[in-house]
């Protein structure tokens, strides 16, 4: 036969061999091919399957499984643009592992048909991208620490604040499911603090700096003495440096609020009236304000609403000022000041305790973006009106999205 002749003819031995070695070489650079195109596909699936979980996250806990599944299916298939993949598989699970917290797990999966590994017997690739969204509010402890001194009734700045502020307390109250989820604090400062007379009868107070008799004490207090001006050291009676200087209110500084729930309908009210009843007047001690935020996020006297830290709870300071510090305890001098302020902040951070810091208009830019746990923490608002804004964008921090690959 002519086969035959042509396998036994010497002349043509390297034709045939080159004939049978030719397939798998064919094979093993079509499968580089082959792997390329899978992979590219693989990775345009996985960018797709997070675009998808995120998306789907925003409210897939008010829709039915097979809702979430079809939804899921519809933001994938407009994401992934490779039609060459077939038998293109989207599932979607949400569960709640526990109440107030949700897991949405996003699935895809397809085959990629090969072109050149056919030959080796290979007709497809298998590709598949998983992705995880987890959300939910952590718990949070936080501290309005609010500046009311003269220079907020400018340019509509202190308007502008309580409208932000309330807005803040709304978005939280959304994102909270259960009592004990938020609770908020709000610690209006000039140069002094304003506990309130209520306090009078406790052992934490110091009567003697300002020689002011309890009965006709009107509810303010000052820095308490160096170092303790700028820690959160528990007060005694066996310690007088550790004590509160007693002070007359002298501006008609709003009385603080500590924490408070803001799932309790009676503390929800009371959160929103103290905001409404801030008012502007008196120089400048951003320590005071900070140190007193820091109080109210502790167990320790004088404020003992907070709790101890817990991995899955947030303490968090929002310290807004329009100024420069120009009056402490001790001194005028703005450097003086500025430095028992920059060491509280330091103090504070140590604690483990978050700190945000928005500058309206004035004050020192340097001391307050120091203060902040980091840059992306710190605002300088140029204008009033821009105070809704931050404050929202700090409300959607702190009730965001964690995402697990």
């Amino acid at each position: 036969m002519l086969w035959s002749r042509f396998l036994a003819d010497r002349r043509g031995s390297a034709v045939p061999m080159f004939t049978l070695a030719i397939v798998p070489i064919i094979g093993l650079v079509g499968a580089a091919v082959d792997y390329s195109r899978g992979n590219s596909a693989r990775t345009s699936m996985l960018a797709a399957i997070d675009a998808t979980a995120l998306m789907l996250s925003r409210d897939a806990q008010t829709m039915t499984a097979p809702q979430i599944t079809q939804k899921a299916t519809a933001y994938f298939t407009a994401q992934f643009n490779h039609p060459e993949v077939a038998n293109l598989q989207v599932t979607a699970t949400l569960i709640s592992p526990q109440a107030g917290s949700f897991t949405l797990t996003v699935a895809a999966s397809g085959e990629v048909p090969t072109t050149f590994t056919k030959v080796l017997g290979q007709t497809e690739l298998n590709i598949s991208a998983t992705a995880s969204v987890q959300w939910g509010i952590k718990k949070l402890e936080l501290a309005l620490v609010l500046d009311n001194t003269g220079s907020m009734a400018q340019n509509g700045k202190l308007t502008q604040l309580k409208s932000a502020a309330h807005n803040l307390l709304t978005t939280l109250q959304t994102a909270a499911k259960q009592l004990g989820d938020v609770k908020i604090a709000i610690i209006p400062f000039d140069t002094m603090v304003n506990p309130g007379t209520t306090y009078a009868s406790q052992t934490w107070l110091d009567y003697t700096v300002n020689k002011i008799k309890q009965n006709q004490w009107t509810g303010c207090v000052i820095d308490r003495d160096q170092p303790n001006d700028t820690l959160d050291t528990a007060p005694t009676t066996s310690n007088i440096h550790t004590l509160f200087p007693a002070a007359q209110c002298a501006n008609g500084l709003t009385t603080l609020i500590p924490l408070t729930d803001v799932l309790d309908s009676t503390g929800w009210t009371n959160l929103n009236s103290k905001i409404d009843a801030m008012t502007a007047a008196g120089n400048t001690n951003v320590t005071i304000g900070l140190i007193w935020g820091w109080h109210a996020l502790t167990p320790n006297q004088p404020l003992p609403e907070g709790s101890d830290p817990e991995p899955d709870k947030d303490k968090v300071i929002v310290l807004l000022t329009d100024g420069t510090n120009t009056q402490n305890r001790w001194s005028s001098s703005e450097s003086s000041i500025d430095a028992r302020t920059s060491l509280a902040c330091t103090n504070a951070k140590a604690a483990n305790i978050k700190i945000y810091t928005v500058r309206v208009l004035d004050g020192n830019a340097t001391l307050l973006s120091d203060c902040a746990t980091n840059p992306s923490m710190y605002y300088d608002v140029q204008q009033a009106t821009q105070l809704n804004a931050v404050f929202s964008s700090i409300a959607q921090n702190l009730a965001n999205l964690r995402i697990a690959k």
